[in-house]
Order: C-alpha cells, then sequence, then structure tokens
C-alpha cells in the first residue's frame, strides 16, 4: 500500500465539487484525513473568483505514475477544462505533494498555502 498527501483546489462551486471529489476517491481508495480548508487568492490570473485550497492524506495500492493518471481522469470525470489557461479558473486541481514520506511536488515549497494543508497531515 501506497501513503500519500494530495493537494485539492477549487474555484468552481469550491465546496461542493470538493466535497464530491473526496466521495469519489473514497470508492477505490482509503481516505484517511483531510487537512483545514482556506480560501486563497488566485495566483497569475487574478480576474476569477479565489480558491478553497487543502489536502487528503489516503491509502492507494496504485503507483505513483498509475495513481497520478486516475487523479487525471476524476478531474476530466468532474469536467475539468484543459483548454483554459494554466493558471485559469479550476473545477477541481488535484496534485500529488508527498508520496511515502517524499515530498514530490516543488509547489511545497513556493506556496505557503500548500505546504501549510500538507504539514497538519504529516
Amino acid at each position: 500500500m501506497n501513503n500519500c498527501i494530495i493537494g485539492i483546489g477549487s474555484n468552481i462551486n469550491p465546496e461542493q465539487n470538493i466535497r464530491k471529489m473526496i466521495c469519489l476517491l473514497s470508492k477505490d481508495h482509503l481516505v484517511r484525513k483531510h487537512s483545514s480548508w482556506i480560501k486563497t487568492a488566485p495566483i497569475g490570473i487574478t480576474d476569477q473568483d479565489n480558491f478553497l485550497n487543502g489536502a487528503l492524506r489516503l491509502e492507494t495500492q496504485h503507483s505513483r505514475e498509475e495513481f497520478n493518471q486516475y487523479l487525471k481522469q476524476l478531474e476530466d470525470r468532474m469536467g475539468r477544462d484543459r483548454s483554459l489557461p494554466k493558471f485559469g479558473p479550476r473545477i477541481i486541481d488535484l496534485d500529488i505533494v508527498v508520496w511515502n514520506g517524499e515530498i514530490v511536488d516543488e509547489d511545497y515549497h513556493t506556496r505557503d498555502f500548500l505546504k501549510n494543508s500538507v504539514d497538519q497531515l504529516l
């Protein structure tokens, strides 16, 4: 079993979409705990709604590569539009931040909201 922490965020109906994503993840994986949720200003393109961000600690039988693909499929299933600009509005955003105790996402070191959320689960 692999242990990981993923960052999760949304600025399109964020409470509803994050709750829905946690339910979807719970169907196939053991979700252990979530961090507190924090509202953050958008990065890059600032003319959009604030984001709701947090982190989830869970267990998966997938390899890291398989799990990353699985997360992207879930984002697509929720309706994420990948044609929008990189820092545009997101119905849902999922990123592996910690994999089996190792920080694997450099954003952890540069985004305080992500670091604070992840640190609650370490």
